[in-house]
């Protein structure tokens, strides 16, 4: 017969296991679910700061209004309340550049800047700026731009950030990603000509790349926190419905426009 590796859950008629452990036994009222779910994807048991810092990226993600991912879950609620999961996904589906992607974006340019970069622990906040410097003004003479700064509703400061960093310090997880965006908001101004507020989802994006979890795997992380926030946008929405206005004021303010005469075939 052909075996199939697997180190996160097994089971049998009598017992189920999960990254070794006996989830009855040992895991059931012992393990919270933010620390298991760091468990699976770092593959190893994170220490306490690590959970608490890793925790507070989760709380920070999980909700931020009428975004387009919510509107999206409560519309596909509307039309096909029997189906709680289709929902759900056109939520998580909307996750991208503009919304949510923005945590991998930020950790992937972060970790692509750090790499090979020696004696990063050892450095003071000027050679970290100058980093940031030399990085920023790299991305701004390749056209692209610096994932992690500026924020459509929070245009001078985003309230999740200082948190963030500062529990980050206390936990003992302050490490170079962080320092590096740290930096990038200091200096970001001498390139771009304007100040930009450090977004959540960046340092969120930081963070997590400092607790080691994979680069290729930080946007799974904000939808994860987001999938809480949609649970309780559907849980509103049987409530106080807000998406047969949203499908009402769209549908009958619709406008007609002819297309363009392309002449003819």
């Amino acid at each position: 017969m052909p075996e199939f590796p697997t180190s996160i859950g097994t089971s049998d008629p009598t017992t189920i296991r999960l990254l070794g452990h006996d989830l009855a036994g040992e895991l059931l009222g012992q393990v919270g679910f933010g620390e298991l779910a760091f468990w699976l994807a770092a593959r190893r048991r994170p220490s306490a700061g690590e959970v608490r810092l890793f925790e507070a990226v989760l709380v920070s993600l999980t909700d931020h209004g009428f975004t387009p991912t919510a509107i999206a879950a409560r519309l596909t609620y509307y039309s096909a309340p029997d189906s709680v999961q289709g929902a759900l996904a056109a939520g998580i589906l909307g996750g991208g550049s503009r919304f949510l992607g923005v945590t991998e974006d930020t950790g992937r340019w972060l970790h692509r800047v750090l790499e090979g970069l020696d004696d990063a622990e050892s450095r003071s906040d000027d050679d970290w700026d100058a980093v940031a410097l030399e990085a920023v003004r790299a991305a701004r003479a390749a056209g692209e731009k610096v994932p992690g700064i500026g924020h459509p509703v929070h245009k001078e400061a985003d309230p999740r950030v200082p948190v963030m960093f500062a529990i980050a310090e206390d936990s003992g997880s302050l490490g170079a990603h962080l320092r590096l965006f740290a930096a990038v908001g200091r200096v970001h101004e001498q390139v771009l000509g304007r100040r930009l507020p450090l977004n959540g989802a960046g340092v969120a994006g930081a963070a997590l790349a400092d607790l080691g979890l994979p680069i290729e795997l930080l946007r799974a992380f904000a939808l994860l926190a987001r999938t809480a926030g949609l649970i309780g946008h559907l849980a509103e929405e049987r409530e106080s419905p807000i998406a047969p206005a949203v499908y009402a004021e769209v549908d009958r303010n619709a406008v007609y426009v002819p297309l363009p005469d392309a002449g003819s075939a």
